[in-house]
């Protein structure tokens, strides 16, 4: 069973509205092709040997279905499930989770997952170090002084699944003990078309094909995406259309969302102009000011996807747009410095 450990009000980056629809076995799992068979082969080999599933890093985007994949891994180990978000762990919770997981009826081997597990302090990573290779914890005993002393805490084997939007956070060592790493990507259109489609079935909306193509034409190479638009989109059907998702209905209802025809939208313009309005080139945090948003959102939200599709680089001066930007927001391209010399 699933125990969930996020903090009141926050909400799981790879979180549905409903829960229950998420898919359950790697046969369900729409897109990830590879990676869903590399899992596969680890998983079997695995019960083959009788043993617990090797530490696995899931690195990618938000919303491209890391949790979904560590909920998959333990349902398919037939294991329990523990999530815990990074930032909000600190020693002593870590070592009340670790030495929790196995116990109340739970089978050895159960699942950890840590989302952003790059947010987790230095100082609480270093319990993972031994957890991780030999499955038991250093504690100290007391209030220090003369009465402390340390204690052993043996606990049966675990699995323990990161996720993480930035791989290069994550100090050496932590990053070492993991047997598997797997990078998810981008989805298809034609992926994100199937998605669409399921979600659609299961909320018992109807959806013409067109209708959801133009969805999954527009969100960004993203499932969470899709699947939020698919729900607004089914708003404007129920109060300005017959209860369909057309072709129509869904370009019309994307566009009074702000969403263009390749997924970008009001933010994204935004840091686009934002950029464009200093000479061509801006760091971060001057993005991150010039639009009232958090840079790591910028960083981990916003700026992969501009990379994806071309629009966006990185430069020891700072984020600069491509040519294909500017021609997108029909806007002229800054003069080189060449250009302004005579000769």
């Amino acid at each position: 069973m699933s125990e969930r450990l996020t903090a009141p009000g926050e909400q799981d980056d790879d979180e549905p509205t409903h829960h229950t629809f998420r898919p359950r076995r790697l046969d369900e799992f729409i897109g990830q092709k590879e990676i869903c068979d590399q899992m596969r082969v680890f998983i079997q080999a695995a019960q083959q040997r009788e043993e617990p599933l090797d530490h696995t890093l899931l690195v990618g985007p938000k919303g491209l279905g890391k949790t979904t994949l560590a909920e998959i891994a333990a349902n398919e180990m037939g294991v329990g499930f523990t999530r815990a978000i990074g930032s909000n762990i600190e020693r002593l919770e870590l070592t009340s989770i670790l030495s929790g997981l196995n116990q109340g009826g739970s089978q050895s081997g159960s699942v950890l997952f840590i989302d952003e597990i790059h947010r987790v302090n230095q100082r609480t990573q270093e319990i993972l170090y031994p957890a991780m290779e030999d499955y038991f914890l250093d504690v100290v005993i007391g209030q220090g002084g003369p009465g402390a002393r340390p204690v052993r805490l043996a606990f049966g084997s675990f699995t323990l699944i990161g996720a993480t939007t930035r791989e290069g956070l994550l100090t050496g060592p932590l990053r070492d003990r993991f047997g598997i790493r797997l990078r998810l990507d981008f989805y298809s259109k034609e992926e994100l078309v199937q998605i669409v489609q399921r979600d659609a079935a299961l909320f018992q909306i109807r959806v013409e094909e067109k209708g959801a193509a133009e969805i999954a034409k527009r969100a960004r190479g993203t499932p969470r995406i899709a699947k939020r638009y698919l729900r607004r989109i089914r708003d404007f059907a129920d109060t300005l259309g017959d209860g369909i998702v057309t072709y129509d209905l869904a370009r019309d209802a994307l566009d009074r969302l702000g969403v263009d025809s390749i997924g970008l939208d009001e933010t994204d313009r935004r840091i686009m102009y934002s950029i464009i309005e200093r000479g061509g080139y801006a760091s971060l945090n001057t993005i991150a000011s010039a639009v009232s948003e958090d840079a790591r959102t910028i960083e981990d939200v916003y700026e992969p996807f501009l990379i994806q599709i071309g629009f966006l680089s990185k430069t020891p001066r700072g984020r600069s747009l491509t040519p294909q930007a500017y021609v997108h927001l029909g806007e002229p391209p800054p003069e080189s410095p060449e250009s302004n010399q005579l000769f």
